[in-house]
């Protein structure tokens, strides 16, 4: 690709259900110019996240919709090839938003510059960026687990729900996983640690939830919703806490899935509370500061998912949300001179 073009990918239509590669297009523009006080990255790796598919529906949300005929958004990490910003030079590393493009501009306050020497600069996307960040707050502040209890994380062996299991281990629980094949409970209990796993595809899940927390559910780690829910609701303690992260398992539903029955939650006065990463910006470096001390200490093991090239993230996206990636999804464009 020349330099001088830009490739994007761009919402084409509104997704009806489940996502299709035609819903997106490629197409190729001139590279943008950076006006003042702005700088242009060239993007080295895309985030694909679950999120990303509440973004192309026109429904009410937390966040404004990618409108029709726009680069679709997500968070990249990138180098500056040109900079109009005193804080940015060419040639830096940056946390940004710059979507599915190979080259975009950004504001300098949008961007946050990133240490090749501190982690591996793909890392800002996972375990030391946002999917580490939910896991970080969402289990501490809202899970607040203690040692002993017991942790059940659904979508164990994905972005979030690997790191949040990990925390709670750290944290001196016992930690049971649910994923979506054996290969991914093997990992989840032989790389990762926890205590059980649970195949969701494979097990009824209301008895092997049963048999792996004989002593109830202190706190579920909700990253999925729906019928996992459901059967862990059966099985809280009294007091437990849910931090609510993410509902995958509707994401493509064309109308609202009728819902568990919150019963239980009253009965054990249990606390469910939903969660955006993006109020938590204010424990950033308190959770930038374990983490790293965690990986740095092995006490914390990540996995990414690297697809090659921008025309494979429709593909890839949507075997995202079918639950076919193996770890962190991210996207490659172009070469990491950082490796």
């Amino acid at each position: 690709m020349s330099s001088s073009i830009n490739q994007q990918i761009l919402l084409k239509n509104r997704p009806k259900g489940e996502p299709k590669e035609s819903d997106f297009v490629l197409v190729e523009t001139t590279v943008p110019e950076p006006g003042k006080d702005e700088v242009l990255n060239r993007t080295i790796y895309l985030s694909l996240d679950p999120y990303m598919r509440g973004r192309m529906s026109d429904r009410e949300s937390y966040a404004e919709p990618v409108a029709l005929e726009n680069v679709m958004v997500g968070g990249t990490v990138s180098q500056v090839i040109k900079s109009n910003h005193p804080q940015f030079s060419v040639g830096d590393f940056v946390l940004g938003y710059d979507g599915w493009q190979a080259y975009g501009v950004s504001k300098g306050e949008t961007l946050r510059k990133l240490d090749p020497n501190q982690a591996r600069i793909s890392y800002a996307l996972s375990v030391m960026g946002m999917p580490g960040m939910t896991a970080y707050c969402a289990l501490l502040d809202i899970g607040q687990p203690q040692a002993g209890e017991t942790v059940v994380v659904s979508a164990a062996s994905g972005a979030v729900g690997s790191i949040a299991g990990q925390i709670a281990k750290i944290k001196g629980c016992r930690v049971v996983g649910i994923a979506g094949s054996d290969a991914k409970c093997d990992y989840v209990l032989k790389e990762l640690g926890f205590d059980a796993c649970i195949n969701r595809k494979t097990q009824e899940l209301s008895s092997a939830l049963k048999d792996a927390c004989p002593k109830g559910i202190d706190i579920y780690f909700d990253n999925t919703g729906g019928s996992i829910l459901e059967a862990v609701l059966h099985n809280i303690n009294l007091g437990a806490r849910i931090p609510l992260v993410g509902m995958i398992s509707q994401y493509n539903a064309e109308n609202p899935p009728s819902g568990p029955n919150l019963m239980p939650l009253l009965n054990k006065r249990a606390l469910i509370k939903g969660f955006l990463v993006g109020d938590y910006e204010h424990r950033r470096s308190e959770f930038i500061n374990d983490v790293s001390q965690w990986l740095r200490g092995g006490k914390l093991k990540y996995k990414e998912d690297v697809i090659e090239g921008l025309e494979n993230a429709p593909h890839a996206f949507i075997g995202l949300l079918e639950g076919k990636n193996f770890g962190k999804l991210i996207v490659k464009f172009a070469k990491d001179s950082t490796q």
